[in-house]
């Protein structure tokens, strides 16, 4: 009878499993998803990123389009205005400087190692929004009334502190609060030319906005004469385009004079002869 043999036993093997490849992960993370930035200003887009152990990174870069991922820094377009900044805590910046309305895109972080199978580039990328600043303001005000003048932005500035100029000069006793300058009691010494600008960036200033101030209060006073013979009897006055007749008498006087008093008046002196008319151009002028 033929004797039975065990099979000795086999050693136990346990297999560690990984994340990724080599023992890590791939990640980029972007420490802002938007930016908005004034037209010819400079901006960083900042990004940090892991890797996989075990592979070599050969080459980092900031590229535009994800159809073609490029580095930005070799684009004709980005010549001269592209560096790139790295570090030993795998940080990785982006500063473009002198910043115009083509660049309105969104960025994106890539690397490449020392395997063609191990390459990443990460999402949602950084998008730049670009504006200019424009002063908003009314064209003229009316002496003694209030006026805001408000510098505007098409998109939100990271903690902007607003300046305010008046005919090229900085405004340090006016109320400003956050992007709107305030007129108290406006008169003829608040006309002029106004723009703003951030502070850091005073050389990127709004285009100017030139305020009016009407003034009221003065009056005018018109006198009609005639050397007519016979003397004149009535004296009639009446403004072009009006039907009726605005007073009578050898003088018209106009009290708390307005920019709507501004036409052409005419007086009529009659006679028992006939009437002639003489006429005057009455123009109010707003303070600049």
């Amino acid at each position: 009878m033929r004797s039975l043999r065990m099979a000795p036993p086999l050693p136990l093997v346990f297999l560690l499993m990984t994340a990724g490849a080599f023992g890590a992960e791939w990640s980029v993370k972007y420490n802002q998803q938007e930016i908005c930035a004034l037209k010819g200003s400079t901006v960083f887009m900042n990004a940090t990123f892991t890797h996989p152990e075990g592979l070599t990174v050969t080459e980092k870069f900031w590229f535009r389009s994800k159809s073609h991922m490029n580095d930005l820094s070799k684009k004709p377009d980005y010549s001269g205005r592209v560096e790139f900044f790295t570090d030993d805590q795998k940080h990785f910046s982006l500063k473009l400087s002198d910043v115009v309305k083509k660049d309105e895109h969104r960025f994106y972080f890539r690397i490449n190692t020392n395997d063609d199978k191990q390459r990443w580039w990460g999402e949602p990328g950084v998008r730049l929004r670009v504006t200019e600043l424009r002063v908003e303001a009314p064209e003229e005000v009316t002496e003694g009334q209030t006026a805001d003048l408000t510098c505007k932005t098409t998109c939100s500035l990271t903690d902007p502190t607003f300046i305010w100029y008046k005919n090229g000069h900085p405004l340090t006793k006016k109320t400003i609060k956050n992007n709107q300058l305030h007129l108290q009691m406006v008169s003829s010494e608040d006309a002029g030319s106004y723009s703003c600008a951030v502070r850091g960036s005073q050389h990127l200033r709004s285009t100017a906005h030139s305020l009016r101030v009407r003034l009221e209060g003065s009056s005018v006073t018109l006198t009609c004469s005639s050397d007519g013979n016979p003397p004149v009897k009535i004296y009639t006055w009446f403004k072009e385009g009006g039907t009726s007749p605005v007073g009578s008498g050898h003088s018209y006087s106009i009290i708390s004079i307005t920019a709507d008093h501004t036409g052409l008046y005419y007086c009529e002196a009659q006679n028992d002869h006939g009437a002639l008319n003489g006429t005057v151009m009455v123009t109010v002028k707003s303070r600049w």
